[in-house]
């Protein structure tokens, strides 16, 4: 008896291994995904601006890494004591301007290094729903707690997100032609907006993306929000606000995207790590014993082996 229905995923090609130099960008889910990434020592960069829901939002943001300009003071804000820019999120706001200023152009800076070698760009969009500042008409990633009546909410129609995401690609091979573009769709879902909303704006972004999967080559799509709908329609597999995905979700869509992406020769890599990485957060009973002194020097010896061969592990 089959008890669950099962979405066919090609394997991709080229494979992400340990040369890959992988950016991730966009809502919460993709640092769910880049926190994996991180914790197996891939090369990553993950949301230098913090969380960016939406495509405008992260257009804005490459436009600005590629054109190399900097932000200046008239370009952020100061509200109940707090520094901070429309276009990022507030992991980035800070108690003075000049810091607020440090914290932007060295992640644009950080950015426009890190994408220039880029071997996969990949990009989780989270909603089709954007806010617009009334006062500057300028649609925002973040509206940092400003009171709700300086904004106009608006859904973006599936011809302006496919334009947007057009852009974003456009951008980045002004800097690099060879990076593979993997988009996907996040599982989290906005109730804030309205669950009939929510799914209004998923298939937005899911028709934009097919749209533009029809004209552009180097551009894959990896069904996350799919696998959440279909494999794992059970609330067993949400967190406790019923909106996010939990661990076991986030696993499981994980090992997925690994059977998509990655060569046999890289997960024997990861299984070595992963090794390593529970050995380094076991807690001993005595760690004083002769027997956890062993296992010290044993793993010690392991990290330093596998740091010969990859010079970037830091565990």
């Amino acid at each position: 008896m089959q008890l669950q229905t099962h979405i066919n995923i090609p394997e991709e090609k080229p494979k992400i291994d340990y040369s890959s130099k992988v950016l991730l960008l966009g809502s919460c889910f993709s640092e769910n995904i880049g926190e994996k990434f991180a914790y197996y020592q891939f090369q990553q960069l993950q949301n230098p601006f913090g969380i960016l829901f939406h495509p405008f939002a992260i257009e804005s943001f490459i436009k600005k890494v590629v054109s190399q300009q900097k932000y200046t003071e008239q370009e952020i804000f100061e509200h109940q004591e707090i520094f901070s820019c429309f276009d990022a999120h507030s992991r980035l706001n800070a108690l003075s301007k000049e810091e607020l200023l440090s914290n932007l152009n060295s992640a644009l800076v950080e950015t426009f290094q890190f994408l220039k070698k880029a071997t996969h760009i990949t990009i989780t969009l989270g909603t089709a729903w954007i806010y617009k500042h009334i006062e500057q008409n300028k649609y925002v990633a973040n509206c940092h707690k400003i009171p709700q009546k300086n904004f106009q909410k608006e859904l973006s129609s599936v011809e302006g997100i496919e334009k947007s995401l057009q852009n974003i690609i456009a951008y980045i091979q002004q800097i690099n032609t060879n990076g593979k573009f993997i988009f996907t769709i996040s599982p989290v879902r906005h109730a804030k907006d309205g669950l009939v909303e929510n799914q209004q704006s998923k298939a937005h972004l899911i028709a934009a993306l097919h749209q533009i999967r029809k004209k552009l080559e180097n551009l894959y799509y990896f069904p996350s929000y799919e696998i959440m709908m279909d494999e794992l329609r059970d609330y067993r597999f949400y967190a406790a606000d019923l909106l996010h995905p939990n661990q076991i979700a986030v696993d499981y869509i994980w090992d997925k995207f690994v059977d998509t992406w990655f060569s046999s020769s890289t997960l024997a890599v990861m299984k070595e790590v992963k090794q390593i990485q529970q050995g380094l957060a076991h807690k001993p009973f005595n760690a004083h014993s002769d027997a956890h002194q062993k296992f010290q020097k044993k793993l010690q010896q392991k990290v330093e082996k596998l740091q010969q061969q990859f010079s970037f592990f830091k565990f």
